[in-house]
């Protein structure tokens, strides 16, 4: 399941620590944005710099959700000119108007981000 009850605090963590290995050197905490279900999850990953300054032009917002019994995720920035990434079987790159578009400059992260995540969180129970 992408966001179970009893889990929340291991998925913060989980999540926090995939996210600080594949944006390094930025640091992440997670927050849930959403109240738990068994088919969808969404936080909010908070970003600081290694030496603790808050970083919010870099913060994301990542929604968990089951289709079936595939993991699928979506990543975004809070800056809604930026685009966002959609990640089921591959990645896919969609601007603000939901069409696909090219991988950004950075975007590279976020692509390992989500291959991590899935392969961390793909093979929980739907």
């Amino acid at each position: 399941m992408p966001c179970p009850e009893a889990a929340n605090t291991d998925l913060s963590r989980l999540v926090a620590a995939a996210a600080d290995l594949c944006r390094r050197p930025l640091r992440h905490a997670v927050l849930l944005t959403s109240e738990p279900s068994e088919h969808d999850c969404s936080l909010r990953l908070e970003v600081r710099s290694a030496e603790g300054e808050r970083l919010p032009q870099h913060d994301l917002e990542l929604e968990l959700y089951r289709s079936g019994t595939e993991l699928h995720l979506t990543l975004a920035w809070l800056d809604d000119s930026q685009p966002m990434l959609w990640h089921g079987q591959h990645p896919l790159w969609m601007d603000g108007g939901g069409a696909r578009c090219e991988r950004p400059a950075d975007g590279l992260p976020l692509e390992a981000l989500a291959r991590r995540l899935r392969a961390l969180l793909g093979d929980s129970d739907p």
